[in-house]
């Protein structure tokens, strides 16, 4: 299994907050229960030693969980708490924040020793709508510790997804191309997320990879690398040095060029003028990359790399970016098909040439695009054409998703949970059979109601929940995700529907 590089981890500060009218004692033995309860389930995060009643221990607070390094907080309210210092130690937290509040234990706390924190929570989210600022408040957000934990533990994800967007630095090469004009949105949003973006051309590419070659030790070692991943059945061995030779030139230029920010993301013109120039197909350099936590999304698609790399935060595995392509014909299917709560119509093959890693695969060999090779091949022995990663999808949940600007420079999203079935898709590339419930109506007023492109990004785990929660902090308000037959999409005929 390959180490997931190119992903921030989360120092998670966990902050008790008290009004002055209540015993700050109630809130330290409630905080003291609360760390306890992430202890036992294995949830790192740092207990604050200050309790937050005034401003001044707001900016005590502030510096103690700078000390420590953290990166995400969790204010917990562990009575009725302060609105004004609670929320000014949300605003002026550099990381993602959460708010959470402690439960009544029994009825012998009651008497006196009543936290009221249901109450203070609705005057702490009031403030920080004041404020602006935007925090993770799970469904249930008031409770024991032992139910709070694993809400803290989703935020720990979320926040993942946060920080590593925030320190991101898109890298593409290439003029996004004619005939894709969806990967054509402008790149404002990004910059508005806090993303950097730098754009660099084909030729940039072409120097980068006859600069690396004079690094032949590194070459030999990737090549080698690249034999053991691919076992002793490799296709083209002579083909394994230049595709090494290439990876070599992309890790370097990320490590050269990554400047302010911590994490990297490539966007690349992959066809057809790269074949002709490189002579071979990038996709297996581009799923080993995938593979370490450095998505390479094809066709300068910007929001789809940036999209596999939410997936990858979000599930802490790898993730791919593939074409919602083709439909499944019926006799695919064996008799007994578990369709994993779809039905027939709501399967589509989800397909790209070869860039999905390994380790995301059921079975996979090194091979030619098929398509490139009609194209500039004319169908003959496969040369310039080699190099794509190719076979079925490994089966388990998954999650599909995309982040994505208009033209007009709006930010829309959406998100759908549903099963890679084991099933020979019996075509090439990297592919695999998707079954998603509710997806045909999913995709004709969604993904085509609403403009979305022929990319999607996959993550081989379920993971909606936690990119939903992301999403909307991000600012997004338009998210897309599939509804049952009761509920009409905007615009739906609902004579077509209900009739």
């Amino acid at each position: 299994m390959n180490v997931l590089t190119n992903t921030p981890d989360v120092v998670l500060a966990l902050v008790g907050v008290s009004r002055d009218c209540f015993p700050v004692a109630l809130t330290a033995k409630r905080l003291d229960a609360l760390a306890a309860a992430l202890r036992a389930a294995k949830i790192s995060a740092y207990r604050c030693e200050t309790i937050i009643e005034k401003e001044t221990d707001t900016l005590a607070a502030l510096d103690e969980a700078a000390a420590k390094g953290c990166n995400a907080a969790v204010v917990y309210l562990g009575n009725f708490g302060p609105e004004g210092p609670a929320t000014l130690f949300a605003q002026q937290f550099w990381g993602p924040i959460m708010v959470c509040a402690a439960a009544e234990e029994s009825k012998s706390v009651l008497a006196s020793d009543r936290g009221d924190a249901l109450c203070g929570l609705l005057n702490v989210s009031y403030n920080l709508g004041l404020r602006q600022v935007s925090a993770y408040i799970p469904q249930q957000p008031v409770g024991l510790p032992e139910q709070l934990a694993p809400k803290i533990a989703d935020f720990t994800h979320i926040a993942r997804v946060l920080i590593g967007l925030s320190n991101l630095k898109v890298f593409a090469f290439g003029p996004r191309p004619q005939d894709f004009l969806a990967c054509n949105a402008p790149v404002k949003p990004l910059y508005d997320l806090g993303i950097e973006v730098m754009e660099n051309s084909e030729l940039d590419l072409y120097q980068l990879y006859k600069k690396a070659a004079r690094k032949r030790k590194d070459i030999a070692a990737i090549a080698a690398d690249m034999g053991r991943e691919l076992g002793p059945t490799c296709s083209y061995p002579d083909l394994l040095p230049r595709l090494a030779q290439f990876e070599v030139a992309l890790l370097d230029f990320m490590d050269e060029n990554l400047g302010a920010s911590s994490y990297a993301v490539f966007a690349d013109k992959c066809w057809p003028a790269f074949e002709k120039a490189f002579g071979f197909c990038p996709c297996y350099v581009n799923s080993r990359l995938a593979g370490r936590g450095i998505p390479v999304a094809c066709e300068v698609d910007m929001y789809g790399a940036v999209s596999e790399y939410m997936c990858q935060l979000a599930s802490l595995r790898p993730a791919t970016l593939l074409d919602i392509n083709n439909s499944v014909p019926a006799d695919i299917l064996p008799r007994q098909a578990d369709l994993k709560g779809a039905a027939f119509t709501d399967l589509f093959m989800g397909f790209h040439c070869g860039n999905t890693c390994s380790e995301c695969m059921k079975d996979c060999s090194l091979k030619y695009q098929l398509i490139m090779n009609r194209l500039m091949e004319g169908g003959k022995t496969p040369d310039i054409t080699r190099g794509t990663l190719e076979g079925q999808l490994r089966p388990g949940p998954t999650t599909l998703f995309r982040l994505q600007s208009t033209a007009d420079c709006e930010l829309r999203s959406y998100i759908a949970d549903g099963e890679i079935l084991d099933l020979d898709p019996c075509s090439f590339g990297g592919i695999g059979v998707v079954a998603i419930p509710n997806f045909a109506r999913f995709y004709r007023h969604v993904l085509i109601g609403r403009n979305f492109p022929h990319h999607g990004a996959f993550a081989f785990a379920k993971v909606g929940k936690l990119l939903y929660e992301a999403v909307k902090m991000l600012g997004v308000d338009s998210i897309g995700t599939p509804l049952p037959p009761t509920l009409p999409y905007e615009g739906e005929n609902p004579f077509e529907l209900f009739g």
